[in-house]
């Protein structure tokens, strides 16, 4: 989804070959991914933070001893990780890094999803469950108009999502007690 998947900071650009080596890395790497360098005159500091807040989920940070030993060092911006890599092979180590920022972000997304998905089988709970927990809340709902329209102004929640696979928490709506048979997460607009 980012638009730069990879950002190479140059450090002491101007010392000995640093500058012409980021934008052959630059290169090779633009051919596989998406990759931009930073000869801008700012820090390395303020570099390394202004595309951490961008949203690049790869840094690739070179300098003159890095060259010294053809190497360069990668920081994912996902936990902050610094791995120092060689530059051969660089572009397998990267698609390999991306690979994993992808998973772990989504595994994390997964994981924060049904830990902030909550089950309410009775309007009682519904209403318990949307006063005092951020996040999502599944229920079985009729399908009628009026019970959606009574769930928001007695619950303060709206329809967020009818999944596809529609599971069964129940076989009863959870507004008017009626026989439900659709699943929907319920959640507050903020």
């Amino acid at each position: 989804i980012a638009p730069t998947q990879v950002m190479i900071i140059p450090i002491a650009a101007h010392k000995g070959g640093v500058a012409e080596k980021a934008r052959e890395l630059k290169n090779q790497l633009g051919l596989k991914f998406r990759t931009d360098i930073d000869e801008s005159d700012n820090t390395p500091g303020w570099k390394f933070a202004e595309h951490e807040m961008r949203g690049i989920p790869l840094r690739l940070e070179l300098g003159p001893r890095d060259l010294e030993n053809n190497a360069c060092v990668l920081v994912r911006r996902d936990n902050g990780e610094k791995i120092s890599v060689s530059l051969d092979g660089l572009e397998e180590t990267v698609e390999t890094l991306l690979a994993d920022i992808t998973a772990s972000m989504y595994n994390l997304a997964m994981e924060r999803r049904e830990r902030m998905t909550y089950t309410a089988h009775t309007f009682d709970e519904m209403k318990e469950i949307a006063a005092n927990k951020p996040g999502f809340i599944k229920a079985m709902w009729c399908q009628d108009p009026t019970c959606e329209l009574n769930l928001k102004e007695r619950c303060d929640v709206t329809s967020r999502c009818m999944p596809f696979d529609n599971e069964s928490v129940s076989d009863i709506c959870v507004c008017c007690g009626q026989k439900a048979d659709r699943l929907v997460y319920w959640g507050k607009a903020y």
